[in-house]
């Protein structure tokens, strides 16, 4: 039977081996290059660039937030299911 010790035991070295990454700069695997420059550029991207995701990808918020309570107007396509 697991007791309350080795049960934390447990939970902190999962924390430990989750929090072990270290952080540095990507380089490709030795003996290996980046990918080909895409068609139509001449400089190859870094893989930071590579990773960055596209504005598409993640747009940007456009409209404020409403601070307050208002009623929805109505909705002409809320419509009820057909028999």
């Amino acid at each position: 039977m697991i007791t309350v010790r080795n049960l934390l035991l447990l939970v902190a070295a999962a924390g430990a081996l989750a929090a072990c990454g270290a952080r540095r700069e990507l380089q490709p695997l030795a003996g290996r290059a980046l990918p080909a420059a895409p068609y139509g550029r001449e400089d190859k991207p870094s893989p930071d660039k590579l990773l960055t995701p596209p504005v598409q990808a993640k747009p940007e918020r456009s409209v404020e937030l409403r601070s307050r309570s208002q009623d929805r107007e109505d909705d002409p396509f809320d419509l009820p299911p057909e028999d």
